[in-house]
């Protein structure tokens, strides 16, 4: 594990097309947002969780901070600017990820290292589309970007990748250390999520079983 690389989770959305906050899920023996965690702890800390103002966090170690969105209804970038600012000092790079992940790869996250080099961001490109929220950011030069954006009421994290010095990591790639990109796969409806328990060997909504 790099010592200079934290992580952020993003968990505050409003979960609209699920019907209900997607971090508190159960997945098998812990939530969602738990599991996320686990799994990028493993590769990258300190780990950061950025949740809305009301919403339950639960189930965490002690080692994760939780922030609170700052201004509300500014999206992912805003939590975006809170996490990266409550990263300690020594943190030079962070992995970026929202909860609803659970089948993300830790050799992703080693693979966006190895690759930044002398960039700011290493962002996945994927079948010609980006993903911002699982991609590694240099702090420093991508919190400046980031307060810039927010300063001028541009809320898209894709305008990022125009402000930073980017390297594109594709899909080829990625598939060298996750074959079928389930990093990539979030879950938006309740459909997405009973497939996810099923493929992760869990049955049932509640996931009681065991499973990977």
């Amino acid at each position: 594990m790099a010592t200079n690389v934290g992580a952020v989770v993003l968990c505050g959305g409003e979960s609209r097309r699920m019907g209900r906050p997607k971090a508190g899920l159960p997945f098998g023996p812990e939530t969602l947002l738990a599991r996320v965690v686990r799994l990028v702890s493993t590769v990258a800390r300190p780990v950061v969780v950025v949740a809305a103002a009301d919403q339950e966090v639960r189930d965490l170690p002690d080692s994760v901070r939780v922030v609170r969105d700052s201004r509300s209804g500014r999206g992912p970038l805003q939590g975006l600017a809170d996490g990266l600012s409550a990263l300690p000092p020594g943190v030079e790079f962070a992995y970026v990820t929202a909860a609803d992940a659970p089948f993300l790869e830790p050799a992703w996250v080693e693979l966006l290292v190895d690759r930044i080099g002398g960039h700011d961001l290493a962002l996945p490109n994927c079948d010609g589309r980006r993903h911002p929220l699982a991609a590694l950011y240099r702090v420093a030069p991508a919190l400046a970007a980031i307060r810039g954006l927010l300063d001028q009421d541009q809320l898209r994290v894709g305008r990022l990748a125009e402000s930073l010095r980017t390297r594109t990591i594709d899909a080829d790639e990625l598939r060298g250390v996750d074959p079928e990109l389930r990093t990539l796969r979030n879950l938006n409806t309740p459909d997405d999520y009973v497939r996810a328990l099923e493929d992760a060997g869990f049955t049932g909504c509640d996931g009681a079983q065991n499973g990977s």
